[in-house]
């Protein structure tokens, strides 16, 4: 399949070229069947503290730094959707399950472009064998799982404290995904613990934070010089709506109702500019389309509706 190319305006008026590798991508695509989500598993259900507050954990104040200062940029009405749906995370039947079907072709975008940018190959078996990689939101862990199979060294993050519980729960089911490393925070804390990671990734996430500028701010913090980010949302377009709104929670109900906000949508062209003032320079950007005869995920140079950008951070 012939290179294609996806042309935004950049934040100086000039036009900018993201190179999109289609071949490369879906050839990782057919080899990761090994790697996607496992089979769904019962998992048993996390016991609540006696008083919950969603997105702190007992060991550490998430919300609040030592001074008052809040170091999340997430919305506490997202976070207690999101830990209302906790215990589904992985039932690929359940409110997630167009992430499980979505899960081999992300993989298989951030396989390709990882591979590419460090040098690894990427028909190996472990190709990410070495590299630091933080999931930020990981949620239930359906991506560390897989990264942690490619063999890297991962660091789950998410301000759910139920989230956490049933990703260590089900990590610990495998000897090698057993060694992720599972934290209750935030990017804005582990920015705070001066942590630095080889690649940082954030897959629909930040379509429900409060502010996805200073969300950025803390991926390229976390980013060492030259490494990795990539950042997966849905476009605030008109199709954007239809497909993931109108479409995937009133009438597939694939989602429940109020899963997304339409005005929470970022275009392209605004994330190359966030990226861009927070140091991170967008080189690729793909689409996710369905085909709903197979009910497949594939990648595309359609980035209309879910779209996925792979960056780097400025060298200093």
């Amino acid at each position: 399949m012939a290179t294609k190319l996806a042309v935004l305006r950049a934040a100086n008026g000039h036009s900018r070229l993201l190179l999109y590798r289609p071949s490369s991508a879906l050839l990782s695509a057919r080899f990761l069947s090994d790697h996607s989500s496992a089979e769904p598993v019962q998992v048993p259900a996390a016991r609540e503290p006696s008083s919950p507050q969603i997105g702190m954990s007992s060991e550490q104040g998430v919300r609040k730094g030592n001074r008052g200062r809040t170091l999340t940029s997430l919305k506490d009405a997202e976070l207690s959707k999101f830990a209302s749906m906790s215990e589904t995370w992985w039932d690929a039947e359940g409110p997630f399950k167009p992430l499980h079907a979505m899960n081999p072709t992300r993989l298989a975008f951030i396989r390709s472009t990882l591979c590419r940018h460090f040098g690894r190959d990427p028909l190996s078996s472990r190709p990410l064998d070495g590299l630091r990689v933080a999931d930020i939101g990981c949620g239930g862990g359906i991506l560390s799982e897989p990264l942690a199979r490619m063999g890297a060294t991962v660091t789950g993050v998410d301000a759910v404290d139920k989230n956490i519980k049933i990703a260590r729960i089900h990590a610990d089911i495998d000897p090698i995904t057993s060694e992720i490393e599972y934290c209750c925070t935030t990017a804005e804390a582990l920015v705070e613990q001066k942590r630095e990671f080889d690649a940082v990734i954030a897959l629909e996430v930040i379509e429900h934070v409060a502010n996805p500028a200073e969300f950025c701010q803390s991926l390229s913090a976390l980013t060492i010089s030259n490494g990795a980010t990539i950042i997966s949302t849905i476009n605030r377009s008109i199709r954007g709506y239809a497909a993931t709104i109108a479409i995937a929670e009133y009438i597939l109900r694939w989602l429940p109702k109020g899963t997304h906000q339409w005005s929470s949508f970022i275009t392209p062209e605004e994330l190359v500019l966030i990226l861009q003032r927070a140091a991170v320079n967008v080189h690729e950007i793909a689409g996710f389309v369905h085909n709903p005869l197979t009910g497949k995920w594939l990648l595309s140079d359609d980035i209309s509706v879910n779209y996925i950008a792979f960056g780097t951070k400025e060298r200093f």
